[in-house]
């Protein structure tokens, strides 16, 4: 006996059962795609709904929350910021370089799609480890994917994170954000209204690329190499010089009130924009089918109605304006074409013609807002309390060579960063490479300079969500708000990219309620609102989950960029102070202990007050140019941190008042480290002791070597070449396979 339809399309036997509830009989095969691709996990959130109403997400500044196709904050002066983060995990497994180039096209539509014009992209990016030949196939095509796209559309990429851990062999995930500015007056949302509005399809044409695409792949996990190889028809394939068109033409268009909603067509195609704008309108659309431009001949109505053919738009436009729409699209040479009609009811009709043959027709909402909703069994990992009680500290011993571990664990990634353009628009003040980007912040109209600057950071950390996902989310959520702090950025708005194994796991749904806890109780203490966000789950291979690895945005504001933010680079003569205080010197979760395959215990106390506190006066500091460099103390530690700052001076400098390997490598979350000049020292510690933070003098930024004194002692020399050519000489070189 055959398999059922709706099973072959990623139904389960009671979601088709509720189908047939909901329509009050069985739906043709047409409608079983249409409702396979928006109740699959990628578009539905079906798992993890229920739990992301627990985030705080509301503020005076906020103007556009979660549940539309960007986050949207007030910035002042008229001028409002989008910001988005999405995922592309699966299908750049699959095609590293389509994967990820069509990311960076789906993330960008979902800025403008808000009247927002995309200013700035970043890439939090995680491989298999380097020794693995197809993890570094997938980074080198991740990576030209990234600037392939991104390069090309002429949208600077300023920042990111690149990360090679075991966890991710088979698994990278490729997360991608963007963020854009409006004015608030130009802001524009998804919705259909009007009945007697016109749906019209803009940019690419239509073909088989991207069937079932980020929607499917995202909602499943990998077996074998064979079954990888008979998805690659599903990842999408992108054109950016015409989402370049898309961008403008668009951008025209709300310029000139033409468009009443705009939908961009990513997960799920042409039946998540008719269904989506109508659903949220209240309202539903007829839509014809045959009307589609297609690049493919001999297309089944179902194939056009869930392809996810990039460079994409669905705008609502009045009857009246529709002469001046197709003559701005011809300008742009965009192409644009009339597909649909809003109509009373509720109901979306998929028709051969708007007089032909109704294929389909189901009410909207039903696509949309009636997808299931799980409330998945949880459960802890089987014998937590002695994952927790097996401390790195206990269990492993000092090192022989705490210099060599510190030459080990530094990777330097500019490697990765080198092939962006992060100088398009001029506006990048701090590029890839620090502790958080910063763009000026000019009215995007008038091009006027406003003085202030738009910070971001995006941080992950899957080796302390790992251990405590809930205590090492909130420790991600800290870092990026230090992150901030070191640009002398205070924060306005959090995206988050929730990367997690199989939610049918009892212990991975688990980790993500506890993940989206620990963000929950960070963000509130801190006050700031997320805005949006992503959830990318069935993140395994070979049967095995990845560690929990949920990825922040931060959007912080500069409010007064009258000096460019002081980075990493210390110079000869300065002090050192280390500001902030460590909860425990336990290693557990540290980037050492996880490079000698110790990846248990409990990680060290996290202090949220203290954390504002750190944060609140090193973003005075900073904003007041007392100090010549700044940067957290996170991955690596101490020794991490101070090397990452000697490679990036050229100058080294002597430490004191560290006393062990475990005092240089754990981390503590809550640190800082500021470099001073002399003649500047006593108002720095005044004003560290007016905040009631601790602060130390830790050592002096001097000469050409990195040390501590009967601990270790390094050339700078060595470490730079070490740090900076580690990916050089493990990527580029036509090495690699897959």
């Amino acid at each position: 006996m055959s398999e059922p339809l709706y099973r072959a399309l990623g139904l389960t036997d009671d979601e088709a059962e509720a189908i047939e509830k909901l329509l009050g009989r069985q739906p043709n095969n047409l409608e079983l795609s249409m409702y396979s691709v928006m109740w699959s996990e990628h578009c539905s959130y079906k798992s993890s709904r229920l739990h992301l109403r627990r985030l705080p997400t509301e503020a005076p500044w906020v103007l556009v929350g979660p549940g539309e196709n960007a986050g949207v904050v007030d910035v002042g002066d008229g001028i409002a910021a989008a910001i988005r983060i999405e995922s592309h995990n699966h299908p750049s497994a699959i095609e590293p370089y389509q994967g990820a180039a069509t990311g960076v096209g789906g993330i960008l539509r979902d800025i403008f799609t808000m009247g927002a014009r995309p200013i700035a992209l970043m890439d939090p990016l995680r491989f298999g480890p380097l020794e693995d030949a197809r993890s570094r196939w997938i980074a080198e095509g991740v990576v030209s994917g990234v600037s392939g796209y991104g390069n090309s559309v002429g949208v600077p990429t300023v920042g990111g994170e690149t990360v090679f851990d075991a966890t991710y062999q088979g698994n990278p995930l490729v997360n991608v954000l963007c963020l854009g500015t409006l004015p608030v007056d130009r802001l524009v949302l998804g919705v259909a209204t009007g009945v007697g509005n016109l749906a019209v399809l803009l940019g690419n044409r239509t073909g088989r690329d991207g069937i079932g695409g980020v929607s499917v792949l995202a909602s499943v996990g990998f077996s074998d190499d064979e079954d990888d190889a008979a998805k690659r028809p599903s990842v999408q394939v992108g054109d950016p010089f015409e989402e370049k068109r898309l961008i403008e033409a668009c951008l025209t268009l709300l310029d000139e009130g033409l468009v009443v909603g705009i939908q961009d067509l990513g997960g799920a195609g042409l039946t998540c924009a008719a269904s989506e704008t109508a659903s949220r309108g209240g309202t539903g659309m007829d839509f014809d089918v045959s009307a589609v431009p297609r690049r493919e001949a001999g297309m089944e109505p179902f194939e056009v109605m869930t392809s996810e053919s990039q460079e994409r738009m669905l705008a609502i436009v009045e009857p009246a304006g529709i002469d001046r729409v197709m003559e701005l699209c011809a300008r742009w040479e965009v192409e644009a074409t009339v597909v649909g009609r809003v109509t009373a009811g509720g109901q979306l009709r998929i028709l051969q013609g708007f007089d032909g043959e109704v294929l389909a027709d189901v009410p909207a909402s039903t696509l949309h807002d009636d997808a299931p909703l799980y409330d998945r069994p949880m459960a802890p990992p089987a014998g937590i309390d002695d994952f927790r009680a097996d401390l790195a500290s206990v269990a492993l011993p000092a090192p022989d060579d705490v210099g060599l571990d510190l030459l080990e664990m530094v990777t330097d990634t500019s490697w990765v960063w080198s092939q962006y353009d992060h100088q398009l628009f001029l506006n990048t003040v701090v590029g890839p490479g620090g502790d958080a980007s910063v763009l000026r912040l000019k009215h995007p109209i008038s091009g006027i300079d406003t003085g202030r600057g738009l910070a971001l950071t995006t941080d992950g950390n899957h080796r302390w969500c790992a251990l405590d996902p809930r205590e090492g989310t909130a420790a991600v959520v800290a870092e990026a708000m230090l992150n901030l702090a070191c640009v002398g950025a205070r924060p306005l708005a959090l995206v988050n990219c929730l990367n997690f194994g199989n939610p049918e796991h009892p212990e991975v749904m688990w980790q993500l309620s506890e993940a989206i806890d620990g963000m929950t109780e960070a963000c509130r203490v801190f006050d700031v609102p997320v805005v949006g966000g992503n959830v990318s789950l069935y993140n395994e291979s070979q049967g095995a989950d990845i560690d929990p690895s949920p990825v922040v945005g931060l959007l912080g504001m500069v409010d007064d960029l009258a000096a460019v933010p002081p980075g990493l680079t210390w110079a000869d003569g300065d002090r050192l102070l280390l500001v902030g205080s460590a909860s425990s010197h336990e290693l557990s979760g540290s980037a050492w202990a996880f490079g000698r395959g110790h990846r248990r215990g409990t990680l060290p106390p996290l202090d949220l007050v203290s954390v504002t506190a750190v944060a609140s006066v090193v973003r005075d500091l900073v904003a007041a140019g007392l100090v010549s460099a700044a940067h957290d103390v996170s991955s690596g530690g101490l020794g991490g941190c101070v090397a990452e700052m000697a490679v990036a001076s050229g100058i080294g400098a002597r430490l004191a008042r560290v006393a062990d390997h475990a005092d240089l490598f754990h981390e503590s979350m809550g640190r800082v480290v500021l470099a001073v000049h002399p003649d500047r020292l006593a108002t720095v510690e005044d004003r560290l002791g007016d905040a009631a933070v601790e602060v130390a003098r830790i050592g002096l930024a001097s000469g050409d070597r990195l040390s501590v004194k009967g601990l270790f002692d390094l050339s700078v020399g060595q470490l730079t070449e070490r740090s900076r050519g580690r990916l050089p000489d493990a990527l580029g070189h036509g090495n690699t396979q897959a």
